[in-house]
């Protein structure tokens, strides 16, 4: 049975285990809150451009753009976001375990990886799969510059048919205490008709008088798409990082409060216990000597 210095000493470190989760909860409610403005003004933006994208790539000719063409999938590159951190449930291990599945799912077709953040790249280093290139430690000062650098080399692979196909897998922020695992194939760029499960609309409305060419303004947008998508992800997936961190050490912290509970009770009963038993030693000494006396 544990002693009372046991117990109190359990006490204190899940008393100092509180206080660390509490600003480590504290600390992501502010983060996530300049993270959810970014992706909430972020969202219109992305989703008008697709849209618009998907009025242009139905009304070009053939494929009108090398990121457009479609090729055989015989060389696949799947882009993995996690985080650099844990202590945030099951955020990275959703990622983790969505993106296996797909790998298993590939059966014989050749799939590289480029891994952003420290799960993903400690995740995938103890195992068979290739990595090709990895971004960590950004996320903190996450910019636009970071998208443009990642989306810059996964466009250029392509376009030199290094790969044939390139997809994300990354976790969307839905609400502080949702984040759902979504897959986007980036690249070839589908249209509207085949990308009505990835967010698109299935028809932009109205038409449009297009200067100089649809060909041309594909060639200026398409890039922009595609450096903008990456964007909106690695935000969303900040954003969720935080959202899953906070609801983690808050849970954390309202564990540590009834462990507290727990041991103080237990800590309470055993001193009552000592406290008792010292009594009854006190007494029985003073009826054995009171017997001896009289003896």
């Amino acid at each position: 049975m544990a002693t009372l210095r046991d117990i109190r000493r359990r006490i204190r470190h899940v008393e100092s285990t509180q206080k660390i989760t509490r600003a480590m909860k504290l600390v992501a409610a502010a983060k996530l809150h300049r993270a959810q403005e970014r992706i909430v003004s972020a969202r219109p933006y992305a989703v008008k451009m697709a849209e618009l994208l998907s009025s242009l790539v139905r009304r070009a000719e053939g494929e009108a753009h090398p990121l457009l063409v479609r090729r055989p999938a015989a060389r696949k590159r799947l882009v993995i976001i996690t985080a650099d951190k844990g202590l945030c449930g099951a955020f990275n291990s959703n990622i983790l375990r969505a993106s296996l599945a797909f790998l298993r799912e590939q059966g014989e077709t050749s799939v590289t990886l480029v891994v952003v953040g420290k799960k993903a790249r400690d995740f995938y280093r103890r195992r068979q799969y290739e990595i090709k290139s990895e971004m960590l430690g950004f996320f903190d000062r996450l910019a636009y510059s970071h998208a443009q650098e990642l989306a810059g080399g996964l466009m250029q692979e392509y376009l030199s048919g290094e790969v044939d196909e390139v997809h994300l897998i990354y976790n969307e922020f839905r609400s502080v205490a949702v984040q759902r695992v979504k897959r986007e194939q980036l690249l070839p760029i589908e249209s509207a008709e085949a990308g009505e499960g990835q967010g698109r609309p299935e028809g932009a409305a109205g038409d449009y008088i297009y200067e100089p060419s649809p060909e041309a303004i594909l060639a200026a947008l398409l890039p922009r798409h595609v450096t903008t998508q990456v964007y909106r992800a690695l935000m969303e997936s900040v954003a969720g990082e935080y959202g899953a961190r906070m609801t983690a050490m808050e849970a954390a912290t309202k564990n540590a409060k009834e462990m507290i509970s727990v041991l103080s009770i237990q800590y309470n009963k055993a001193r009552q216990e000592r406290i008792t038993k010292e009594l009854l030693d006190i007494v029985g000494g003073a009826e054995a000597l009171r017997q001896s006396v009289e003896a």
